[in-house]
């Protein structure tokens, strides 16, 4: 009667056939010949399975290819979504304009100079009487408009104003332009909690891809180069992949790492920890609240003339609807925020009641060194507090200056460019991994899976290691503990699935 066979993958090169049976030659170091991307599908005895430890392939290197392999599945969407919304985000300031010039562009009429900022301001509330105009943003460029952020009932609005002539050009939901879906994909998936989770749990396994993938770049380069030399298929696309993988593995580990204080279950938990113990991640701006008895100087835009006498008096408290009271504009604000050497152009936020304040934010796109903002009073335009870099925590400082990196803009256009390389590395390899295995995919029904265990118990350091990345990245640790769970409870146990996943069977 004819013995029950299984398929085995991932076999080494030096196997044979004898007697019709697919007989394993498993000398010293086999293992070291298996080439990644390689795998054969060849019959073998289900009792080939209890032939002993390396009969299971408990080898590091068939363990660690298929962990690769299957952290891919999760990794691979995720990374490629992420790469190419970075993409976006990165050249924002350049595609919006582009795609939006008739609200973004403008051109300065000969002999006109810029309408003040409390004109452009009334015209747009004149335009939208039942929004809140929450903040606004100076020209970047003589040839673009002034920008006034917005809430409506109908959400979020970019309102856009002709800073020559201050009329309203026209208003955009920021977050259905292309860079503002981006943003929403790569941080959240469009999807909201779930869509961070799945972001987080991505992220974590990304860090497994990126070390068992050095493991096998480092332990498969002389198979590659041998297969290479032969000019064997796909040896070329493989040892491409793997260079590419070589270099851009630390930066992946270093945006993993610089992201993960935006992430909903590590970024929050950690966070909590981080207060506790008296630092945070992030900047904690309380703000200010202006005083209605301020005194207003006369050398600043305000609302209207004080004669000098008055001007270096109390404001006197007033009931809030009495327009006789002298009050800042943001144009006050601005002339603030530039007498205080804050770098433009200039972002300000509009006081939000009677007590709020005018919030002046300087441009510090490059250097997060000089973050900084000033708190004006909204009557006596006098700087109420300051808050900037100086002022951030520890740990905060090293997030933000980790965060300019992370955006590509901390080193100005060089840090772009060699961001914009990283993310299109990103895709060659998210399109390489998967043609890898679409080439050397066994025929009939199976995964193609390499076969492989990790042995723990014969290798202490990496049972820590395994069980201190859990422990440090809880959903790591929860999805870990469910794939564990379900290898050993259903795959190994079904035939028809062990089969497909090539799974080792206990």
């Amino acid at each position: 009667m004819a013995a029950p066979w299984s398929h085995e993958t991932a076999l080494c090169p030096r196997s044979r056939e004898l007697s019709g049976l697919a007989i394993r030659l498993l000398p010293q170091n086999c293992e070291r010949g298996v080439d990644v991307g390689e795998v054969a599908t060849v019959p073998v005895p289900v009792e080939a399975e209890k032939a002993g430890p390396r009969g299971k392939g408990s080898g590091l290197f068939r363990a660690f290819w298929r962990w690769h392999f299957y952290a891919s599945f999760l990794v691979i969407p995720v990374l490629l979504i992420l790469a190419v919304t970075g993409l976006i985000y990165l050249f924002r300031f350049q595609i919006e304009p582009v795609l939006h010039a008739d609200l973004m562009k403008v051109q300065q009429p000969a002999g006109l100079v810029a309408q003040p900022y409390s004109s452009q301001l009334e015209e747009v509330r004149q335009a939208f009487p039942d929004a809140t105009v929450v903040s606004m943003t100076e020209p970047s460029a003589p040839n673009r408009s002034t920008v006034f952020s917005l809430d409506t009932a109908a959400g979020p609005r970019d309102v856009f104003v002709d800073p020559y002539e201050g009329k309203v050009l026209g208003a955009l939901n920021p977050d259905t332009t292309l860079s503002g879906g981006a943003i929403l994909l790569h941080g959240e998936l469009m999807a909201g909690r779930w869509g961070d989770y799945v972001i987080e749990i991505a992220a974590c396994w990304a860090i497994v891809m990126a070390m068992t993938g050095y493991y096998l770049f480092f332990r498969g380069r002389v198979a590659r180069a041998r297969r290479r030399a032969a000019g064997a298929a796909g040896a070329v696309l493989r040892s491409r992949h793997g260079r590419t993988g070589s270099v851009l593995g630390v930066g992946l580990l270093f945006l993993i790492v610089s992201g993960l204080p935006w992430t909903g279950v590590w970024g929050e938990q950690t966070q909590k920890l981080a207060t506790q113990g008296g630092t945070s991640f992030w900047a904690e701006d309380h703000g200010a609240l202006s005083n209605p008895t301020s005194t207003m100087d006369e050398s600043l835009p305000h609302s209207h003339s004080v004669p000098w006498g008055v001007g270096k008096s109390d404001v006197p408290r007033s009931d809030p609807a009495d327009k006789r009271r002298s009050v800042a504009t943001v144009d006050t604000a601005i002339a603030v925020g530039e007498r205080n050497g804050l770098r433009r152009p200039m972002t300000v936020a509009l006081p939000a009641d009677e007590e709020g304040v005018y919030s002046a934010i300087g441009y510090a796109f490059n250097d997060p060194a000089k973050e900084r903002s000033l708190h004006v009073d909204q009557y006596g335009g006098r700087v109420v507090s300051t808050y900037g870099y100086g002022d951030y925590p520890a740990l905060a400082k090293v997030v933000a200056q980790g965060i300019a990196l992370h955006e590509g803009r901390r080193f100005g256009t060089l840090n772009l460019w060699v961001t914009t390389v990283f993310c299109l590395g990103v895709v060659f390899m998210c399109v390489t991994g998967p043609l890898m295995w679409w080439r050397r995919r066994p025929k009939g029904n199976a995964l193609g899976a390499p076969r492989g265990r990790l042995p723990l118990r014969a290798t202490p350091a990496l049972a820590v290691l395994v069980v201190a990345l859990a422990l440090f990245l809880p959903l790591f640790g929860i999805t870990l503990a469910a794939v564990l769970l379900l290898d050993q409870l259903v795959l190994r146990r079904v035939a028809g699935l062990r089969a497909w996943f090539n799974t080792v069977r206990t």
